[in-house]
């Protein structure tokens, strides 16, 4: 039985994916970015190879082919904040290319991530027509939205969907059956990723800004994230973060608030990545914080994806130890 399965990483990001996966036993063989500061922390924090560049420029011919090929392709063109165009923006075209990774290399494995909204987007064409891509190229295809704070016990309101697709022709009809991962109980407190000590000065509001008065009449309760929305302060009753998003990196007041003994502030760039499951030895790299959060908002819950990993993981070895099985009866 094969040691360790492949994985390459498409859109890799600050590698939220490989991690899982990596976690999970996989092995990274290959990932690609566009984004070069995202590309500064990955190298950071991997020693494989990284293809920094656009995906449209990929030669699939050249890669090493994998067991496992990985995708959060870009969300703009299924969620709201993307106007809704689907295919026919371009960047919707992307899909399209993992397709032609898929033609070439034959994974045993495709894993996508998106946006919730890819669901329901289009009154539901978006989705069929990836499912049906999928399809009919003889794989298998489930799909399902989980929720971070129910399924990687980060206490973050994080809703994405995940599409998982065997090669039918690798698991030769074994009988299988995959399994998302059940629901587990929240035991993980927002005081539990909030750093206890008092941090840069820069992070807290001072009286010299003009919203201090109302920031201080408002965030009052230490086991709460509470967000500006210029005219008012929003107190996130659930006692969880609310989704972190890529626009905390494009400054003015977008990045969630908490108040500790030290007075009232920002959440860290650090904190942003604990409330994506990122151990705190992932390495943050000395560049602008405004490009730490935009990171960290577009990252996946990485917890998420080690249990999704490790479920794929179960019907790999399982399909290989049947085939091993079979050769052996053969013999």
């Amino acid at each position: 039985m094969k040691d360790k399965f492949t994985v390459g990483s498409l859109y890799a990001g600050v590698g939220g994916i490989c991690l899982g996966f990596k976690n999970a036993g996989f092995a990274l063989e290959w990932a690609n970015e566009f984004d070069k500061n995202a590309c500064v922390t990955y190298k950071k924090n991997f020693k494989h190879n990284l293809i920094e560049g656009d995906v449209m420029q990929l030669d699939v011919t050249k890669l090493e082919k994998v067991d496992i090929l990985t995708a959060g392709f870009p969300c703009q063109p299924f969620s709201v904040a993307g106007y809704r165009k689907g295919f026919e923006d371009s960047r919707g075209n992307h899909f399209f290319k993992i397709l032609d990774f898929v033609d070439e290399m034959r994974p045993k494995v495709i894993f996508l991530e998106n946006v919730k909204n890819l669901k329901g987007h289009d009154k539901g064409n978006t989705i069929k027509v990836i499912e049906n891509e999928i399809r009919k190229r003889d794989y298998t295809f489930d799909s399902a939205v989980l929720n971070t704070k129910d399924f990687g016990n980060i206490p973050h309101n994080r809703e994405r969907i995940f599409i998982v697709a065997f090669d039918k022709k690798y698991l030769n009809n074994n009988n299988f059956e995959f399994h998302f991962p059940e629901k587990e109980d929240l035991t993980k407190t927002i005081k539990d990723l909030v750093t206890k000590e008092k941090v840069d000065d820069k992070f807290y509001y001072h009286e010299d800004k003009y919203m201090y008065n109302m920031l201080k009449e408002s965030i009052v309760d230490k086991n709460r994230i509470y967000q500006f929305r210029r005219q008012y302060v929003r107190e996130n009753k659930s006692s969880v973060c609310p989704t972190l998003t890529a626009n905390m990196g494009t400054g003015g007041h977008n990045v969630p608030l908490i108040t500790t003994d030290f007075g009232f502030r920002k959440l860290t760039p650090r904190e942003c990545f604990r409330f994506q499951g990122f151990p705190d030895d992932f390495k943050l790299p000395e560049i602008s914080n405004s490009h730490l959060y935009k990171q960290a908002g577009n990252s996946v819950s990485m917890p998420v994806i080690e249990r999704l990993a490790s479920e794929i993981f179960k019907v790999i070895e399982n399909t290989e130890a049947k085939k091993t099985k079979k050769s052996k009866e053969k013999a």
